[in-house]
């Protein structure tokens, strides 16, 4: 039976169950406070300069093409990928830096090069690595998070220890040299969580990384938003832009409208992906599943200060995507996680996504784009924005050996407080809710509301997790419960 569904917010979960729940017939319209579509992952444009805003990894193509052909689709019907050679580049020092291949036999090669040994480690872990993405990523991802059982099966039977140990002491335990320690790491950091606080089972994040390879879309990862923008309205999907929802009405237990501006929106169902801590505040608090103090003790994933930069020049000894670590590692964390402050020395990642894609910069110039990882909560003024811009700066020109700061042209940024004003995100949180093993699976917000029928949610904070991958993916679980439950 048709049911007119109301989606609230239009980032990829939004769009992917609205793409769904279109397919399956129903009504379906997306209600987006911005003036643009795609939640975090909108883009900026400014003097001939193009940035994504929000994500620039383009991992796991495998998850795009899974839901593109749920549609009878494929994502080279919408955009162009290419596969980047090398995958990143880490500094750690002044002519100090690992390269990643965009294989894992190069990689291989080069880890051997760095401690004796490593290669055939490597290629062991990778190979672990891949079984547990063939059980996560091709399976357990898709479940619910409805029961515990769900992840109850012959194959993680056999990986259960790998639930209770974590990937950095694996790590540690196979690799001694603390360069390829910190670059075995970094994948595990798109989760939101320490190293030493996420699963061993989570190692499938680096095949992700050194299995299937880094890739970019032509224009950016907003390629991939108006892609699903395309194939909702194909669907019939209505989408609704300057449409900020102030209240969802519940009339006795059941969810019947949400209002924007003061105007009553009616549906059969209501389902939020805006960010589910802000969707419950639209609610009387005697309809809210959870409270001030749950969501104050839960880890959330980092939050992160970012600048979208133009230069007059092309920048030199730098690959499209650039990591700096060549600071403490584990005091940045401990920053983050355990006693949250402004870092006194960050690590920081740098995109130059122009080196790849000639449409995103002019001629001759380059887009960069530098981002700080940082706790959620943190106070939030120019005056650090701006003493945190020229404290990386410099270290990236020492380190890059060039002089750029007199090469900027324009220099935007977006940081704790624009995440909450711009997606009403929980203490400006960027990423959403850690994938610690207490926060996996069923342990996580539901998609279902349990104290209002037909009131739904999906997105980083609820099942499976943060990330845009993971995000199409809760879409998708969503459409499937709201199917089964209409």
């Amino acid at each position: 039976m048709t049911k007119k569904i109301n989606i609230i917010g239009s980032g990829f979960s939004s769009l992917a169950a609205a793409c769904y729940l279109a397919k399956a017939g129903n009504e379906v319209t997306v209600y987006e406070k911005n003036e643009t579509i795609g939640g975090r992952a909108r883009q900026l444009k400014k003097d001939g300069f193009t940035f994504d805003i929000g994500p620039t990894w383009y991992w796991m193509p495998d998850v795009f093409e899974r839901f593109f052909s749920d549609f009878g689709k494929k994502p080279s019907d919408y955009y162009e990928l290419t596969k980047l050679s090398p995958a990143y580049q880490v500094y750690f020092g002044i002519n100090d830096f690992v390269t990643i291949a965009d294989n894992l036999s190069e990689i291989c090669n080069t880890f051997e090069t760095i401690e004796k040994g490593s290669g055939k480690k490597l290629d062991k872990f990778i190979k672990e690595a891949q079984n547990n993405y063939d059980i996560a990523i091709k399976d357990l991802v898709y479940r619910p998070g409805v029961s515990p059982m769900e992840l109850v099966t012959l194959e993680t039977a056999k990986k259960i220890n790998q639930f209770f140990g974590n990937i950095s002491k694996d790590i540690r335990r196979k690799f001694k040299n603390k360069k390829l320690v910190q670059i075995l790491e970094f994948p595990v950091l798109f989760l939101g969580a320490k190293p030493s606080d996420t699963p061993s089972f989570y190692s499938f994040m680096n095949f992700a990384d050194f299995g299937l390879g880094t890739w970019h879309p032509k224009n950016g990862m907003y390629s991939v938003i108006l892609a699903m923008e395309k194939l909702a309205l194909e669907l019939g999907v209505s989408i609704q832009t300057n449409s900020s929802v102030e209240k969802i009405v519940v009339e006795n237990g059941t969810a019947k409208a949400i209002i924007i501006n003061g105007e009553k929106f009616e549906a059969d169902i209501i389902l939020s992906g805006a960010d589910y801590h802000h969707s419950e505040t639209l609610l009387d608090e005697k309809y809210r599943a959870y409270s001030e103090k749950y969501w104050d003790k839960k880890t959330f994933a980092p939050s992160s200060l970012l600048f979208y930069v133009g230069f007059d020049k092309k920048i030199q000894n730098v690959e499209h995507h650039s990591l700096f670590f060549d600071v403490d590692f584990d005091a940045h964390a401990s920053d983050i996680y355990d006693f949250p402050k402004w870092p006194d020395e960050p690590l920081f990642y740098a995109s130059f996504p122009s080196k790849t894609d000639d449409n995103v910069a002019p001629n001759g110039k380059e887009a960069g784009i530098f981002l700080i990882p940082l706790a959620p909560g943190l106070k939030d003024t120019e005056f650090l924005r701006d003493r945190y811009f020229d404290k990386i700066i410099s270290r990236f020109e020492k380190l890059t050996q060039q002089e750029i700061k007199n090469s900027i042209i324009f220099r935007e940024s977006f940081c704790v407080n624009d995440f909450i004003k711009d997606y009403n995100s929980y203490k400006g949180n960027a990423y959403g809710l850690a994938n610690t093993l207490l926060q996996t699976a069923f342990l996580r917000p539901k998609l279902k509301s349990k104290k209002v029928k037909n009131l739904y949610f999906t997105g980083q904070l609820t099942v499976p997790g943060p990330g845009v991958p993971p995000s199409l993916i809760s879409g998708k679980l969503v459409s499937e419960l709201i199917q089964k439950n209409s």
